[in-house]
């Protein structure tokens, strides 16, 4: 449990280290007043003063700006009477805390005004008591002056950096569920497909047991076979998700490509300086996924990709000379493009498709940072 200074002084703003000369200050000058009836409205004035400026801090609405009024009111009252001019420090401090742009100036104004005008109708009336504690009196100008504006810049950064770390939440959050959803989908994917493929057959060796018990044993083979093939890519998949750099992939593709006895050429460095490594993993699984189909639907005798870098952008395409896709719904045909939009509209990329001599799917991402860790390597 927090000590009860320690929650006074979070709740309310005051600072029993800080502001006590200023908490006893004013009951200094009433009592040298020689009017009892002074000292004893001075006392009064004083307890309202720090009753307002408490309820000021807690209440909220239009409450406070009337005990902010209630408070330039009595500060006001206190410079005329005793020359005690330090009530608008409290003020300066407690306006600058307010969060409202309209409401922050408005109090600004209204106090430094009455501020400057109390001050210089005590100069011109030549009151002595306060033209003694005339250095000080300009010290309070001052902080009058510059104290709300630092408060409530100060305020408004440590907002917005509350705001930013929130929105960093966010991003880490979406992050996770995107990436979530992408585990999701490659299972799908690379299981899916297989596990029903082993049930169907489990199902039809069961059946074929005792009737024809050599074709029960095909299947099960076929069953194991199967198995055996969904945990490589179940393998590989898990190594995928460990990073994926864009040269270490084109380098499977061209094997790839080069046992279906399809021709690979590369145009551009595949070395990317100003890609993100989330985006050029996600780069990776795309180029992937488009080879995969050139080699699976294609038919075509080669495939190019081509690594287009700008300032802002970086384009990649992967052509091929085949039959195309045929239809209007690209996105509803399989070949994975579906996946792939979606990959890449999570780093704020794109995809579009051009069918001519062929097929040839781009791909744009914005370019980001120079990497971390490439910097330390070029170092």
């Amino acid at each position: 449990m927090q000590k009860w200074h320690h929650i006074f002084h979070k709740s309310t703003g005051l600072s029993p280290y800080v502001w006590v000369v200023f908490y006893i200050l004013p009951f200094y000058f009433i009592f040298r007043s020689s009017s009892p009836y002074q000292v004893v409205y001075g006392i009064i004035m004083i307890v309202v003063f720090f009753v307002c400026y408490v309820l000021s801090f807690v209440s909220k609405g239009w409450l406070v700006y009337f005990w902010t009024s209630v408070q330039i009111v009595v500060s006001i009252t206190m410079t005329l009477l005793f020359g005690y001019v330090y009530f608008a420090l409290f003020l300066a401090f407690f306006i600058g805390n307010i969060q409202k742009r309209v409401g922050f100036f408005t109090l600004y104004s209204i106090h430094l005004l009455t501020t400057i005008i109390t001050i210089n109708y005590e100069l011109l009336s030549r009151n002595q008591v306060f033209i003694s504690q005339l250095p000080f009196v300009l010290v309070s100008m001052i902080a009058v002056i510059l104290l709300p504006i630092t408060t409530y810049n100060r305020n408004n950064h440590d907002k917005l950096q509350v705001q930013l770390e929130d929105a960093n939440k966010r991003i880490s959050e979406l992050v996770k569920l995107e990436e979530r959803q992408r585990i999701a989908r490659d299972l799908h994917d690379t299981l899916g497909q297989k596990l029903s493929l082993i049930g169907l057959k489990s199902d039809l060796a069961g059946k074929l047991i005792t009737k024809n018990p050599a074709q029960a044993i095909n299947e099960i083979n076929d069953v194991r076979q199967t198995a055996r093939s969904a945990l490589k890519e179940v393998r590989e998949m898990v190594t995928q998700m460990r990073g994926i750099r864009l040269e270490d992939e084109l380098m499977r593709v061209q094997q790839l490509l080069k046992a279906a006895e399809i021709d690979f050429q590369l145009e551009g460095n595949p070395k990317l300086t100003n890609t993100s490594l989330i985006t050029e993993n996600v780069l990776s699984m795309c180029i992937k996924e488009a080879v995969t189909n050139v080699v699976k639907h294609s038919g075509a005798a080669a495939c190019w990709v081509i690594i287009e870098p700008t300032r802002t952008d970086l384009i990649i395409k992967v052509k091929d000379n085949g039959n195309g896709i045929p239809g209007t719904n690209l996105y509803f045909k399989g070949h994975g493009l579906q996946g792939m939009r979606e990959r890449l509209e999570f780093v704020n990329g794109c995809m579009d498709i051009v069918r001519a001599e062929g097929t040839t799917i781009v791909i744009k991402v914005p370019n980001a940072f120079q990497q971390p860790e490439r910097e330390a390597k070029g170092s």
